[in-house]
């Protein structure tokens, strides 16, 4: 009985010395700032003062919402069980009221700014800044006279843009989702590094990134709040149509032209693509289908037309955009690649809405790429791995 007791104490103790004591800063803080700490096997601990709390909680949106704890030194502390590779999301809850964590910069998504904390993907360095060249991200404003405003877009440009003022380059225009901006797939997304990686090593065609604002009211449309307004709900839904259709006039008769007449574009068809995630996914569909005139490649990642993707209608490649499916070959000619992209934890409307789209497009013999992501939500992380895929596919010859 004695050895039994030595064994198990033995035992515990090489768990205990097994059990990962290696927290490091997380690369989302803000300078100066010990925590949020990340460890090897994606724990988080969050630390935040607030003495004179009575209650204090963490509460990330795709993730655990964990009341944290209280110490002598009137910090309160939380260590949550390991999270998914990727950008997570989070906000406190102090007394009852929403607030961001000082400690972290801040990141616009879920209609607000936010803290966030980026768990490594152990392995990955596609998404890193690597000591290969560069590109170039660049601020733009341009003049629409759809919506009567200024619009703002965000560039990028591929190394070497400004040294070799005689080449021209294809375009892929890139959109966020819904309750994000055009500053996601720069922030979070880290499209730049992603295709400063791809390019370095071959596997991707330089090309210039557009990622523009993609909400849009036309002018003289009157101001609606829906910021209450449940999603899915048919108010919703008839308010993001609007949305959509007057984005859809913003790309074509302002942000195309303005794009092709400052920067060094191949301006036609066969070097212009788009892609979007999720709500973008949905913009991406409407305005690819209703101007081939204007786009060869389309890519919905975590999205696709609303219809299909997140309700629960068929694919009816007869009737479906005026019939675009009918003809697998003359579509093959048309569209030189139509990429679908899901996360395989991703919300079951939202997985299941893409996979049977996947499915009825099998069914119709249309030509396209299906990619899921393992293990990851309707989240950064499956999105970054979603351009890896997309990106070296553009502007090559089938």
């Amino acid at each position: 009985m004695l050895r039994f007791g030595i064994l198990m104490l033995l035992f515990s103790g090489l768990c205990w010395a097994q059990e990962p004591n290696d927290f490091r800063p997380a690369e989302t803080n803000v300078w100066g700032s010990s925590y949020p700490r990340v460890d090897s096997t994606g724990r988080v601990q969050i630390r935040v003062k607030a003495p004179d709390a009575l209650k204090v909680k963490v509460n990330f949106w795709s993730g655990p919402k964990m009341d944290m704890k209280k110490q002598e030194d009137g910090f309160w502390m939380v260590t949550t069980p390991p999270l998914a590779p990727g950008l997570h999301y989070y906000t406190l809850m102090i007394d009852g009221a929403e607030a961001s964590d000082l400690n972290s910069h801040a990141f616009f998504g879920g209609t607000k700014h936010a803290s966030a904390v980026e768990v490594p993907e152990p392995g990955s360095t596609y998404y890193l800044i690597q000591d290969v060249p560069h590109g170039q991200t660049r601020e733009v404003w341009y003049n629409s006279e759809v919506t009567g405003t200024w619009r703002h877009a965000l560039v990028y440009t591929p190394p070497k843009y400004d040294t070799k003022p005689d080449t021209r380059y294809p375009v892929l225009y890139l959109q966020h989702g819904g309750g994000e901006d055009e500053t996601g797939w720069i922030r979070q997304g880290r499209a730049n590094f992603i295709l400063d990686n791809l390019i370095a090593t071959g596997e991707c065609k330089p090309m210039i990134i557009v990622m523009a604002y993609g909400y849009a009211r036309r002018a003289g449309q009157p101001d609606e709040d829906t910021t209450d307004v449940p999603f899915g709900s048919p108010r919703m839904m008839n308010a993001m149509q609007d949305m959509t259709d007057a984005f859809e006039d913003d790309v074509t008769q302002a942000l195309i032209p303005y794009i092709d007449s400052t920067f060094r574009t191949l301006p036609d068809r066969d070097h212009r693509a788009m892609a979007g995630l999720s709500m973008g996914g949905m913009q991406t569909f409407q305005i690819t289908l209703n101007h081939l005139d204007l786009f060869s490649y389309i890519g919905g990642f975590s999205g696709a037309a609303a219809s299909l993707a997140f309700g629960n209608e068929e694919l009816n490649p007869k009737t479906f955009s005026n019939g675009i499916f009918s003809d697998p070959a003359a579509f093959a000619k048309r569209v030189h690649l139509l990429w679908l992209g899901v996360g395989t934890e991703e919300p079951e409307n939202m997985r299941d809405g893409i996979r049977r789209l996947h499915k009825s497009l099998l069914e119709a013999n249309i030509e396209h790429v299906y990619y899921e992501s393992p293990g990851t939500d309707h989240e950064w992380q499956t999105w970054r791995r979603d351009l890896k895929d997309f990106a070296p596919r553009l502007f090559r010859s089938k």
